[in-house]
């Protein structure tokens, strides 16, 4: 059954038809995605992610009648804000899942925080709230956001890589990948280069780097600002001439857009569609037959997000008014991640593997990363010793 309401769309999924030993009170999750606009193809893939993720359970999360509430937070703070506000006070959500950009999880943690309810965030990991910030009721199923550039600095730091140009956007995930990738890198840094989040026109910073004697680049350009600059890089020659790394520029919201101008580029993240665990190969299979396009680590996270949250309101009998179960339950994170072993650190953001991920052309003629090495075991972010919990 469904309802749209504007620009929020809410899906009632029907209980498992085995009643569960303890009568289960009504669950509400509201999801705050960024839909709008070229970033939305990541909110999309978390929105897709989370669904199949619920349809495979039965319909329901952990035995309790379950509504998930979609709400587009338009890559607008205000926007999000509103949003996030009407989830807690109209809808009455009981957790909320959300956001893809760090800037639109600082617009919303506070008021879910103070509204007392669980936020659970499937892509964003700020360090803000990685430290002597981190709270109780917040958990992440993605990564601190340095952890996939601390892989790539150590990946360069091991492999004779002597000069490197950064290039992010400016904002809060932007400045963190440049701190996660000079964690391990040793070399010189030719320059390090901030733009407007949203840019459009890479020219200038091209130049730069054709300029800059550089062995590699390093670059986080999400979305569209990735599509836009991978064109760009390799329209200028720069491909073959020198290493490409980054995270979250070639991944699979970009790739049906880059294509061959991708290939051989390197990426890292904690997981690919050719990860080598049978749950994950079917994860893989279902989202691909449902949805028509290769999922990434936004549909794979958010569809994690939705599996601890099944595992936690299991253990409580499906009663989520037991909060301390469920935030007890939560960090427990018993559930079968899609990356593997997966286990909350004690400020609640993972500690998992990094690996280098390749770009590669399909047999079938689609585009997708996989996993070329693991490059750190058992990674803890560096955040977690100021949290107190």
């Amino acid at each position: 059954m469904r309802k749209i309401f504007g620009n929020t769309l809410a899906v009632l999924a029907l209980s498992l038809a085995t009643a569960p030993l303890v009568q289960a009170a009504d669950l509400k999750v509201g999801l705050v995605l960024t839909l709008s606009g070229p970033p939305g193809a990541l909110g999309k893939q978390a929105q897709d992610g989370f669904n199949l993720a619920v349809e495979t359970l039965g319909g329901s999360l952990g035995g309790a009648n379950t509504t998930v509430v979609v709400a587009d937070d338009e890559l607008k703070p205000d926007v999000a804000l509103t949003r996030v506000k009407s989830l807690l006070e109209r809808d009455e959500v009981d957790i909320v899942v959300g956001t893809i950009f760090s800037n639109m999880l600082a617009a919303i943690y506070k008021p879910v925080i103070k509204a007392d309810k669980i936020l659970i965030s499937p892509n964003a990991g700020p360090s803000t709230f990685a430290g002597k910030k981190c709270h109780p009721n917040f958990f992440v199923t993605s990564y601190q956001n340095n952890q996939n550039f601390e892989a790539l600095g150590k990946y360069a730091q091991d492999n004779g890589i002597k000069r490197v140009f950064m290039l992010a956007p400016n904002y809060q995930a932007g400045r963190d990948s440049m701190n996660g990738f000079k964690k391990h890198f040793q070399g010189e840094i030719a320059d390090e280069v901030f733009t407007p989040l949203g840019h459009k026109d890479f020219s200038a910073q091209i130049a730069q780097i054709a300029t800059s004697k550089a062995d590699a680049v390093f670059t986080f350009m999400p979305g569209g600002m990735g599509v836009r600059f991978v064109k760009q890089f390799d329209a200028a020659g720069l491909s073959d001439k020198m290493t490409f790394l980054s995270a979250f520029t070639v991944d699979e919201t970009t790739l049906p857009a880059q294509k061959d101008a991708a290939v051989g580029l390197f990426g890292a993240g904690t997981w690919a569609p050719d990860f080598d665990l049978d749950r994950s190969k079917a994860f893989v299979a279902n989202f691909e037959a449902k949805y028509g396009y290769v999922p990434g680590s936004y549909a794979m996270q958010a569809y994690d997000a939705a599996l601890l949250i099944d595992s936690a309101v299991s253990a409580v009998g499906g009663d989520v008014s037991d909060k301390a179960g469920l935030k007890a339950a939560l960090k427990a994170a018993k559930f079968d991640s899609m990356r593997g072993t997966f286990k909350f650190n004690n400020n609640q953001y993972p500690i998992q593997d990094f690996y280098l991920l390749n770009i590669a052309k399909r047999a079938d003629g689609k585009y997708q990363t996989e996993i070329a090495e693991k490059v750190l075991e058992n990674s803890g972010d560096s955040f977690a010793a100021e949290c107190k919990m």
